[in-house]
Order: structure tokens, then sequence, then C-alpha cells
């Protein structure tokens, strides 16, 4: 018998099929029982939480309601950013995070990640102490949930008069003593890149191998390059890859024109990644049409 989520994708497909739309077939070998074979289907998406941002935070739709839509829609996963859950940036009660958790037990969702708002920019490390802190608590968060990665940020809102390689290694320090206490607790830490402090990929994996811990990996954001060529940047960072952020657009130096999904399909066939990859949708319009837009996109390109 198929899921709901087999049944609606199916549906999602043969719905962009009718509109002069082909699913390519795989090639090469597959068993008799090879569910690729059968179904077409070679990447697990996610729904990241802050495609439904503004409707989260109005209260007009709970983290139970997202989870309900993700699996209606066809995810296989969702990434459950810490906004969005009661009292943030305050840990929820375990009652709540328990409730989460079977809920999307029930509805077949993999919970891959949640996330928060840090910034180790600061100089003080009494400032950097307190955001250390948010990510220890969140940390616990993830593994009360049974999240593999939590999401941080290198941060962005501190102006200090310092070079960007003084700033690196306090950054790179702080990041690696809380992936050692994420190692402790089976979380890793998914350093996104944000057009923050980190703005390219040259600076982004500067970073990562000053941090130089096995517990950090990149959560790559591919509409966070304002380059000439953000596709060869995406695949230059995609080796750092542990978790995604895949948009409905991209920047071309400063302008944003709609992501070639071709180009991400390949990159991500070429560097090997076989985990979920969460999409994100961002601006006007209603969000829930936008993200069931971009996952029929993206299903049948990336498994084209």
């Amino acid at each position: 018998m198929h899921s709901r989520r087999s049944f609606t994708r199916s549906i999602a497909l043969a719905g962009m099929g009718a509109a002069g739309l082909s699913l390519v077939k795989c090639t090469g070998k597959t068993s008799v029982n090879d569910p690729e074979k059968e179904t077409g289907k070679k990447y697990k998406l996610s729904l990241n939480a802050y495609s439904f941002n503004q409707p989260l935070r109005d209260g007009k739709m709970t983290v139970h309601d997202m989870l309900d839509f993700s699996a209606e829609t066809g995810f296989d996963g969702v990434d459950l950013t810490g906004y969005y859950f009661p009292g943030y940036p305050a840990v929820p009660s375990d009652e709540y995070l328990y409730s989460v958790k079977k809920k999307a037990f029930h509805l077949g969702l993999y919970i891959n990640g949640t996330g928060v708002r840090n910034d180790f920019t600061w100089s003080d490390p009494a400032k950097r102490a307190e955001e250390k802190k948010l990510v220890k608590e969140w940390v616990i968060v993830a593994e009360k949930l049974g999240a593999p990665s939590l999401r941080i940020f290198a941060g962005n809102l501190s102006k200090e008069d310092f070079s960007w390689d003084e700033k690196a290694k306090w950054i790179a320090d702080d990041i690696r003593e809380c992936a050692e206490f994420g190692k402790s607790h089976g979380v890793m830490m998914a350093l996104q890149n944000h057009n923050d402090f980190i703005k390219n990929a040259p600076e982004t994996e500067k970073l990562l191998k000053m941090i130089s811990h096995d517990w950090v990996g990149l959560m790559l954001d591919i509409g966070s390059y304002h380059v000439s060529d953000p596709y060869s940047e995406i695949a230059d960072n995609a080796k750092y890859a542990i978790s995604w952020q895949l948009k409905e657009k991209v920047f071309i130096n400063e302008e944003q024109v709609d992501t070639d999904y071709s180009k991400i399909r390949d990159i991500v066939k070429q560097c090997g990644y076989k985990g979920y990859l969460p999409i994100e949708t961002l601006g006007e319009g209603d969000p829930a049409l936008k993200v069931r837009t971009l996952f029929n996109k993206v299903t049948l390109l990336l498994n084209s």
C-alpha cells in the first residue's frame, strides 16, 4: 500500500507531466525491490520551517500544523527552526518537544535538524559566552527531538574594528567548543553561509578549515552567494555540506534570478551528497502555494 506522501507526490508529478514536463528515468542497475526503480525517487526532501515564517510568528499556524502540511505535500522530513517553538530562545518543555517528535513520527516525517540565531562576531567574551550557552541549550533540544544537526551562524551584528582574520579566530574557537558539546550529545553543528560574516566560497572554506572539527559541517545556502557565478561557488563548497537550503532564487552579483535546478542537481550528484535536502521559500505570496510549487519543481528536476 502506498503512503499518503507517496500518493501526494505521484499526483504532483503527474500534474506537472500534463503541463508538458517529463520525468527522465534513471539508468543503471536496479534490483527487483529497488524503490528508486519503482518510484524514480533518488533524493529526500525536507521543508525548512522558515518558509512559513509569517504565519508561524503570527500564530496563524503552529509547528504541528506545519508537520501536517509537510506530510500532505509529500516531504520526507522537516527542518524545525527553533524560532517557532513557544518561548524561543528559551528551551521548550519536554512535553512540547515530545509532542512534536511523536506527531512527526506518526506522519512518517524525519526531523533532520533545528536551528538558532546566534552571533559569535562580538569581541566581548561575555557576550559570546551567552551565545554559546544558547547553542548548547539547543543542542539538547535537537537531541530530544532526535535531530542529528543544529543550524548555527557565524553572525554579523558586531561592527567592531577588527579584521576578518581576527574575528575568524575567536569564531572558530567558539564553534569548536560548541561542536565538542554537540559531539557528546550526538548533534552536529551545521554552519550556514548566510552572506553575513562569511559571504563567499573562499571565506566559507577558510572558516571551516580553521574550525577543523569532524562534528561541524556546512548548511549550504544556495541563495547567499552574491557573486557573478554562484553555481561555481556552490560547487566549491558542496564537499562540506551536511545539509542544504534550496531556494527559489540565487543572486548573480546583486540581482536575484530563478534558480537553475538542473545545475543544482548536477552539483549534488557530483559531490555525492546522500542526506536530506531542505527547501525554503521566501518573499511575498501565499507560502503554501510557493512551497508546493518549489517542491514540485525540485522533485522533478533533482530526480531526472
